[in-house]
């Protein structure tokens, strides 16, 4: 299975973003109103420059308390962002997401975001996968 049919498969087409510029209070409305974990930060909505996950604030908050409430998504966002592109295989994501211990991963195409995968988002598509060659072969075996 690849990118492209996991980003199929979601209800939810595209890729929210932040400014770099927003509070962190401005994100964490966002992504409470969302019910997501993640927001790719862009100041142009098209290209990466970061992203920032409710694990990121977590561990700000719990070093320097809620006067991070007040910083720029800019100051506290991860940099050294990974991401995948739409023909990559989705173990090999689900590889790199465990690896790396993160949980989102934008999806981009000639620079571009398209798209943002979950851990989740994977090992659902991992598990039909799964599940459809259990059937497939309990099939040829049994014959129905």
């Amino acid at each position: 299975m690849f990118v492209t049919q996991i980003l199929k498969s979601k209800q939810t087409q595209g890729v929210l973003t932040i400014d770099p510029a927003a509070s962190i209070a401005d994100a964490v409305a966002e992504l409470a109103a969302r019910r997501i974990g993640a927001l790719v930060v862009s100041g142009d909505g098209r290209r990466a420059q970061g992203i920032l996950s409710e694990r990121d604030i977590v561990r700000e908050l719990g070093r320097d308390g809620a006067d991070i409430l007040t910083r720029t998504v800019g100051d506290m966002m991860t940099r050294d962002l990974k991401t995948c592109a739409p023909g990559d295989d989705a173990q090999a994501i689900l590889e790199a997401m465990t690896e790396g211990r993160f949980r989102h991963m934008p999806v981009e195409e000639d620079g571009l975001l398209i798209g943002m995968i979950s851990l989740g988002d994977v090992v659902k598509a991992r598990l039909s996968e799964v599940s459809m060659e259990k059937d497939a072969l309990q099939a040829m075996i049994t014959g129905f």
